[in-house]
Formats: structure tokens, sequence, C-alpha cells
């Protein structure tokens, strides 16, 4: 692509070689924006060059539109107006329930006031003196949270089609196939059967219907949609690994030996420890801090193993714990350093792209040019061949 001063005054211009029946045209870009216009006039250039006298046509006509490949849009303004309104709806109630912010958090507020009245209202049914009027109040708010939740899960299919890997009816399956949504729909189920018995008359009349009440749980798990609890905590457990499986490691094969040195000690002259199993459960319950009492060696021998045994075990048991604690404390800590690096980041390249122009654009140094002066380029039309 050789250079061309001969047409080009300003000397700065980048020109193509053509071809007989073509013609070459260059554009001296002064900034970007004018470069832009001249290359959008430049493109109807090419369009009319073409022969293309339908599309032309269909141009000049009121409210026609054309699509990349130069065929006919063809919808009224009405429609497309009440295209982008059934989008911007799906899109805020998509954001609403699956990426709360500012007021949207009073929602699911209302929703954990709703699901933990429910969980407290189900234990108190299960105390006899406060059973009849708790059943009669679960009964009623079960049948509000069922109308909630089910509107709620209808909308939240719907909005789903908002994101390009959840449109159309498979979309909407691989949406309702997330585990979230799974655990609302058992839930749902649950509860339509709870309140389906209970209008009967027959509240908590079977084990089964007991057992579908507490179901409710599930409630708890679903107010952390986006998961972020789990991820802290997996990032954690994955970060430390190495620290937390040699600390149970280690505290497991305290366990082994303990328990075994003790069952051997114990087994003749203490029926407490009358197998291997017992003793494990001994050990367990001790080297986790736990220590029911319910088995205990006789023998001072016994006595001095378990002392040895208790302080090595403890210590090691113990270590996950400040292992995971340091390991939240840190991940919080890199979480707002992160924030507040996103929040100081354009700010800062904006303050740098600034200087930059300013100290390009100064008449006073000779020896620098602008950036944007060097964008000169050269369009070739062919007048002789369509496209």
């Amino acid at each position: 692509m050789p250079r061309n001063h001969s047409g080009d005054e300003g000397g700065t211009g980048l020109w193509m070689r053509t071809s007989p029946g073509q013609r070459a045209e260059g554009y001296g870009l002064k900034d970007v924006e004018s470069g832009r216009k001249m290359m959008n006039s430049a493109g109807d250039g090419l369009l009319s060059a073409a022969g293309a006298a339908g599309t032309e046509s269909l141009r000049g006509k009121q409210g026609a539109r054309l699509s990349l490949l130069g065929k006919p849009l063809i919808y009224s303004a009405q429609s497309g107006r009440r295209n982008v309104r059934y989008r911007r709806l799906q899109n805020y109630l998509y954001n609403v329930l699956e990426r709360p912010r500012a007021w949207a958090f009073i929602y699911h507020a209302f929703v954990f006031i709703l699901v933990f009245s429910c969980l407290v209202l189900s234990v108190f049914s299960t105390i006899p003196a406060h059973q009849d009027f708790s059943s009669y109040c679960l009964l009623i708010l079960e049948f509000v949270m069922i109308v909630v939740f089910g509107l709620e899960y209808i909308f939240r299919i719907w909005s789903a089609g908002c994101c390009c890997r959840y449109r159309g009816w498979q979309g909407r399956l691989r949406f309702a196939r997330k585990p979230f949504c799974v655990i609302d729909i058992i839930v749902l189920i649950a509860s339509v059967a709870v309140v389906s018995a209970g209008s009967q008359g027959n509240i908590f009349a079977t084990s089964v219907l007991r057992s579908l009440r507490f179901l409710q749980i599930l409630r708890m798990v679903r107010m952390d949609r986006r998961g972020g609890t789990w991820k802290l905590l997996g990032s954690v457990v994955y970060a430390h690994s190495k620290e937390l499986v040699t600390a149970w490691y280690i505290g497991f094969l305290v366990l082994i030996f303990s328990s075994f040195l003790v069952y051997l000690v114990e087994n003749k002259n203490n029926k407490e420890f009358a197998t291997y199993a017992d003793a494990l459960w001994w050990g367990t319950i001790t080297l986790t801090t736990i220590g029911y009492g319910d088995k205990t060696p006789k023998s001072w021998t016994g006595r001095m193993l378990s002392a040895g045994f208790a302080l090595l075990g403890i210590s090691f048991f113990a270590l996950p714990a400040g292992i995971l604690g340091s390991g939240f404390a840190l991940k919080v800590q890199e979480q707002h350093r992160q924030k507040h690096f996103e929040k100081r980041r354009n700010p800062a390249a904006y303050l740098i792209q600034a200087a930059w122009r300013y100290y390009s654009t100064d008449s006073t140094r000779p020896y620098l040019d602008a950036t944007w002066r060097h964008y000169e380029t050269g369009v070739c039309i062919s007048l002789s061949e369509p496209l």
C-alpha cells in the first residue's frame, strides 16, 4: 500500500493502488468523529453503486428500516414500542427477583419475615399447650405463602427470558432445573399438600404431613438465591484445603490410636468399652470436646492414656476452626480491597487519558503529534461491478 502525495494536499493521507474502472478516495481524518461520518457516507456510496434500487425505494419511505444485510424490517411502530415495553418489564422483574438492588430488598425482607414466621409457628405447633392456635395461624400463613411463592415462581420463569440462554421453552426448562428453582417447586408442592389436608380438618393427622410441614426449613436456604454464602465458603475451603486436610488427617490418626489403646486397657474390666465401636464413640465425643460422659475409663492406665490423647487430639481437631476463621477474614478483606480498586480504576484511567491529551496537543512540543492525526485511510469504490 504505497504512499501517494500527488493528490494529498496535506501529505498525510493514505491511498490505495487502484485498477482500471476503480477510483481511490482518500480521507484525511482530523478526528475520530469526522472519520466515522465519512466512512458512513462511503458505505452509502457502496450501496448506491451496487444498484440497490429496491433498497433505496424502501429507504425513501417513511418508517421503513433495513437490517445489516439490507433486508427490510417489516413491523409497525406500535408493535415495536410494545416489544420494547415487554422486554423492559421482563428485564426489570428479573433484576428484582434474581439480582436485587436498592428498594428491591424490601420484597426479599418481606419474604424472609414470612418464612421465619412460618418456621416459628411450626415449632410452636409441636408444643401441646400452643398446638391448636399455632396450627390455625400456620394454616392461614401457609395459604398466603402458597399464593406469594406461586406467583413469584411464575414470574421467575417468565422473566428468565430476558437472558439469551433461557429464551424459549428449552431455556425455561434449563432455568427450572437450577437447584434453587427445584427447591422452590418441592416446597410449593409440600405446602399445597399440607394446606389441602389441613382444610379438611385433619391437621397433623399423619406423620407424613408432619414431616412435610418441616420442609419449610428449605425455604431458609432459598433466601440466598445467588449463592454468595456458599461461594464464599467454597473459596475459603479451596484456598486452605491443604491445611484443613493435614489437620483432619492427623486428628483422625489420633482418634484411631487413642480409641484402640483405651479399648485394649478397658475392655476386660469395663462393660462400657465392650467393643471397639464403643471406644470409637468415646474417642469422638472426647476429642471433639462434647463430653457426654456416658462412657468413661475406670482404670488409672486408661485415664492417663485418655488425658494424653485428649491434649494431643483436641489441638488438631480445633485447628480447622481457626483456619476457616482466618480464611474468612482474609477473603472478606480481599473483597473490600477489590471493590475499592474497581471504584478507583475508572477515574484513574480518565485522568491518565486527559493528561496525555493535554501533553500531546501542547504547541510548545513540536516533536509530539496527537494520536488521532494518524488515522488516515482510503476507501476503494468499484464503479463498474455490482456487489
